[in-house]
């Protein structure tokens, strides 16, 4: 089991180097009226076989705050949610979207991760997810597959 975590570890530590921070415009509306909304959605293309990282940004434009609690996605037999801490990421069973602000999961923060990969995106696919929320209901996004040197800040 300490293997595992310490390749899943290693493999992220590598996504996260390579992918960057920041936003690329991508994402969805105002799910039903709910408040919520999607924007800046990719994963670099994997490094490896097994696992791969995703980034998004939730607004809230909504009166009440609320939570992500569960992630899915038809290309990975699991789709975890991690808070990072300081130099130390927790697989987290929910994060808070306070009302009238953001849940930023980018580079070297907060992220998604997608384990079990039943197959390996490539670079211009796009991979659904759907997400829940604590109140909300779900929202599927279509996340584009970028480079795995991606920057969102330069767009390469």
């Amino acid at each position: 089991m300490r293997h595992l975590a310490l390749a899943t570890a290693t493999v992220l530590a590598g996504a996260l180097a390579l992918a960057g921070c920041g936003s690329s415009g991508s994402g969805s509306d105002d799910a039903a009226g709910t408040g919520l909304s999607v924007g800046s959605a990719y994963m670099p293309q994997p490094v490896s076989d097994s696992m791969a990282a995703g980034f998004l940004v939730i607004t809230n434009n909504g009166g009440a705050g609320d939570a992500l609690t569960r992630v899915t996605s038809d290309i990975a037999g699991q789709v975890t949610v991690h808070r990072t801490v300081g130099q130390t990421m927790e697989e987290a069973s929910r994060l808070d979207i306070p009302a009238h602000g953001e849940l930023v999961l980018q580079s070297g923060g907060n992220h998604l991760m997608f384990e079990q990969l039943k197959r390996k995106p490539r670079e211009g696919e796009k991979v659904t997810v759907e997400l829940r929320f604590a109140k909300a209901s779900p929202i599927t996004v279509d996340v584009p597959v970028k480079s795995p040197t991606y920057n969102p800040k330069t767009g390469h």
